[in-house]
């Protein structure tokens, strides 16, 4: 295993190298929370694609292959469905706006009422992305080194962690350009083939495997349409997602290359589905599905191979984990923090707005390894957070993208009733069943509805405000650039 950990041991090691890069272009709140909003359409489609496929659509996609065939690449591609939806439908109106969260949108939207419990929402649920991301560096660290679950989180956390604070986005897209190429090769260009090559080839797999594993339903229709609730219009409202398309150069960047990274994500999805089916030819009775991939790697892969195959892993999960460390700290600094510390200090004064937000991507990052050490069920986590995302603040915010009747109050009403309505139904039928997205998101239109139309309009003036933003005509507020002397 030499030759692999020393792949390993170089490919972390660039990835701080790049953080510390990073950190001399950022010399702006722009620079550091949206890479100053100059990212070209190659560079802005790797790292899009980096960002939504993680360890859940790498390792766990594997699993989902392992575990019903090539039907198990529907989670996975409905993530990218739904960032095609985005990019083509969305994407160029939100580049417009010149934000940095998706609360200063609903503010812009609304009138400046929306953004708090919208905040601690979205905050919730990015930091719980960050640990679940977190954690899965215990699954490939334990591979790769035999490290307990506790050291491989403090390791590989410490180095996201590490690389984010010093540089902000422009170290994250660097790194995450790093881990698309990877990616890339890793999983699509070496492991791809040699899976089905050792398992025989399609033909060896059809005739050892049952038929629905060949079926494209197989893991069934309730299964898909949970999937496209929480996956797909997951990924047109997550923080995480919407501060990469401010990172696109102009509206045409983040339409055409986000649907160019939306398309690789479909055919990531169908590349983990057959390897999965592959590994279940290969070794039908593992303990747990979502060991197919490390042991399909550390199996039948040669030296070398090995370790960028596992290099292509980690890269995937640092990709999420980073991104949603730094949309967790954009939200809580900018939506939570300020708006609390004005309310009580009055406006602040030359203060340095780089330092803070890397203070705050710290901070986050210490609570993120705190909690992934501390927490045991991943599943349930992830659960908890894409049922609030979407329950609470998928109608509020494509109201306000969609429907100009849509009021301040009908917003908040429609935040509160969802995210109290998938609460209360995880709590009775189970965090991991399918009831509270679909019931709370119902809950969450009718009060969006009803309330805005018992409510007066919007104010001419805001909805103004906000055409001009939609628009592009209104620019983007200055942010405070760095001293020289730091």
């Amino acid at each position: 295993m030499a030759v692999d950990y020393t792949v390993i041991v170089l490919y972390l090691a660039g990835m701080l190298a790049m953080g510390w890069w990073g950190m001399r272009r950022a010399r702006s709140k722009s620079e550091f929370l949206v890479a100053g909003r100059r990212l070209g359409p190659a560079m802005y489609s790797g790292t899009m694609a980096a960002i939504v496929l993680g360890g859940a659509s790498t390792i766990g996609g594997v699993g989902l292959g392992y575990q019903y065939g090539l039907s198990g690449a529907w989670m996975v591609f409905t993530i990218g469905l739904g960032l095609l939806a985005l990019s083509v439908f969305f994407s160029a109106r939100i580049a417009r706006l010149k934000v940095y969260t998706v609360s200063e949108m609903l503010d812009l939207r609304y009138g400046g009422r929306a953004g708090v419990i919208s905040g601690v929402v979205m905050w919730a649920y990015t930091l719980m992305l960050a640990v679940t991301s977190t954690i899965a560096y215990a699954t490939i660290f334990d591979v790769l080194f035999d490290l307990n679950r506790t050291v491989a989180i403090v390791l590989g956390g410490s180095i996201v962690v590490a690389y984010s604070t010093l540089g902000g986005m422009w170290s994250i897209t660097l790194t995450d350009m790093v881990q698309f190429v990877v990616k890339t090769v890793g999983v699509l260009l070496l492991l791809l083939p040699i899976a089905v090559v050792k398992a025989g080839g399609f033909s060896e797999m059809k005739a050892k495997l049952p038929t629905e594993y060949f079926d494209p339903l197989g893991i069934g229709g309730e299964t898909i349409f949970t999937y496209v609730l929480i996956y797909t219009f997951g990924m047109l409202i997550g923080q995480d997602i919407w501060q990469r398309v401010f990172t696109a150069r102009s509206d045409r960047t983040a339409k055409w290359g986000g649907t160019v990274a939306g398309t690789y994500c479909l055919a990531y999805a169908l590349a983990g589905a057959v390897i999965g089916t592959a590994a279940k030819v290969l070794y039908p009775k593992l303990g747990s599905a979502d060991d197919a991939f490390a042991t399909i790697v550390k199996d039948e892969l040669p030296v070398g191979v090995r370790g960028l195959v596992l290099a292509a892993a980690l890269a995937a999960v640092m990709s999420t984990s980073s991104g949603a460390l730094i949309a967790c700290a954009t939200v809580a600094n900018n939506d939570i923090w300020s708006r609390v510390r004005g309310a009580v200090r009055g406006p602040a004064r030359d203060h340095d707005e780089v330092r803070g937000n890397r203070a705050f991507i710290l901070i986050m990052g210490l609570a993120v390894i705190a909690t992934a050490i501390a927490l045991n069920n991943v599943v349930e986590a992830l659960t908890v957070a894409y049922n609030l995302l979407v329950g609470g603040l998928l109608v509020p915010i494509l109201g306000g993208l969609l429907w100009k009747r849509g009021t301040a109050q009908g917003a908040l009403a429609s935040v509160a009733v969802g995210g109290v309505a998938v609460i209360a139904l995880m709590a009775w039928k189970g965090i991991l069943a399918n009831e509270p997205v679909y019931y709370g998101l119902l809950a969450s239109l009718a009060a969006y509805v009803i309330v805005s139309l018992a409510t007066p309009a919007t104010d001419p003036a805001v909805l103004a405000a906000w055409r001009d933003r939609l628009a592009g005509r209104a620019p983007e507020p200055l942010s405070e650039p760095v001293p020289a002397s730091q």
